[in-house]
């Protein structure tokens, strides 16, 4: 992965982080149980069987401009095993039902026709509900603009941190099925996995005098919203560039400081946007770290040698054409349909449809649910007012192999 450090846990706290975990992922599993009790109907994704003509403007998408996405997930799958599982909730079953739809796709020409004969023949599409609910939440992210240093300097003041090496990432669904989908971190102390620091307590000074940083930009403000974005481009002094990436997370969970705001009063619900947000924070900052230390959820990152972001499937993510997904419904490397609205945050009338094929290639923190979805628009001043003023109702269809497709019951979740 890059990191400067690797994880490296002493073999005699072998035993204990074991039982720490199996704990941990046993009272996880008793606390899911206790709130289910109380709350909604649990999620659940199904899937009902459609064809291209229900997919709205299906002869309307440039889908040449597609390719690339579809490629570069590809180029993952093709080197997998066969026989590994697709993940998800099981429904785009094995690496092996794709790989040769991988290679006959590599004999298409660019033209739109070709795409649309390719699929018509060969996938099947799946409308995706929660439970009987057929529209979810879309939103949009971008590739975050930053100004850095490799020296602490003003007003270079800010620093973005790698992965501690004692960060332990856990992923419960490992230990029991009942909580696949559902992550923690901490560290080990005494043989024991215990929180890690959350925002207020880094920002306090936790990982000082480690080593940990890496770089420092020149504004707190930009540096948290590049934890909610997960990559970004930074300006070096020198004239150079530096794209960073996700490495890891502190294992608290997210939690979006807009609502706050508009609790308080501060932002009508009906101007909320990410530039909204920003410009809150901006204008009282007396106030704002504050406010941002309530999302106790924090990024460490890594630098990439790409020409663009990395997603959670481990390929560059395409302006566009790239959605992050819940991976405990979703698989990733499969192609989608969305069917949403979007509307620049700087003129939130100008509303237009947004009816095209995606590959879902990313997750994100705040993305949770069958059917919600985060759009991915690119670098610079059009992503960045696309995707702050992303916030819509829409719909989502999975497209399958046929093979996959004929064992598919439609009246049940996958």
């Amino acid at each position: 992965m890059g990191w400067r450090n690797s994880l490296q846990l002493n073999r005699k706290w072998g035993a204990g982080i074991a039982l720490a975990l199996l704990a941990l992922a046993g009272l996880a599993y008793w606390l899911l149980r206790e709130e289910a009790i109380f709350e909604e109907p649990e999620e659940r994704l199904v899937l009902v069987r459609a064809g291209f003509a229900d997919l709205p403007d299906w002869d309307k998408d440039d889908l040449g401009g597609f390719a690339d996405a579809f490629f570069k997930s590809c180029d993952t799958l093709e080197n997998l095993p066969a026989e590994r599982k697709m993940g998800g909730t099981g429904m785009a079953g094995v690496v092996g039902d794709w790989q040769p739809l991988c290679e006959s796709a590599r004999a298409l020409t660019p033209e739109t026709s070709a795409w649309q004969q390719f699929f018509e023949a060969n996938f099947t599409p799946f409308a995706v509900l929660n439970n009987d609910r057929p529209a979810g939440l879309f939103t949009g992210y971008y590739e975050a603009s930053l100004k850095g240093s490799r020296e602490r300097k003003p007003p270079f003041l800010t620093p973005l941190y790698l992965r501690p090496p004692e960060l332990v990432m856990v992923e419960l669904g490992r230990f029991r099925e009942e909580l696949k989908g559902h992550r923690i971190a901490g560290k080990v102390e005494d043989g024991n996995l215990v929180p890690f620091a959350d925002r207020a307590g880094i920002d306090k000074g936790a990982l000082q005098n480690r080593d940990l940083e890496f770089v420092w930009v020149d504004s707190d403000v930009d540096a948290f919203f590049l934890h909610i974005q997960g990559s970004g481009l930074i300006e070096m002094d020198d004239g150079s560039e530096l794209r960073v990436g996700y490495a890891a997370q502190n294992g608290h969970p997210y939690f979006a400081i807009g609502r706050d705001l508009i609790e308080q009063g501060y932002v009508a619900k009906e101007d909320m946007s990410m530039q909204a947000i920003r410009d809150w924070l901006e204008a009282n900052p007396d106030k704002a770290s504050a406010l941002m230390q309530k999302n106790a959820s924090f990024v460490f990152f890594r630098e990439l040698a790409t020409s663009g972001p990395i997603g959670a499937q481990g390929v560059e993510l395409t302006p566009e054409r790239s959605l992050a997904v819940d991976r405990k419904f979703w698989p990733l490397g499969v192609p989608v349909w969305l069917s949403t609205e979007v509307a620049p945050s700087s003129s939130p009338l100008e509303i237009e449809k947004f009816n095209r094929l995606m590959m879902a290639q990313d997750t994100g923190g705040a993305i949770r649910g069958p059917v919600r979805g985060d759009v991915f628009w690119g670098h610079g001043e059009y992503a960045y007012d696309m995707s702050g003023g992303m916030k819509s109702e829409g719909r989502l269809w999975i497209l399958l192999p046929n093979a996959l497709a004929q064992a598919i019951k439609t009246d049940a979740s996958s």
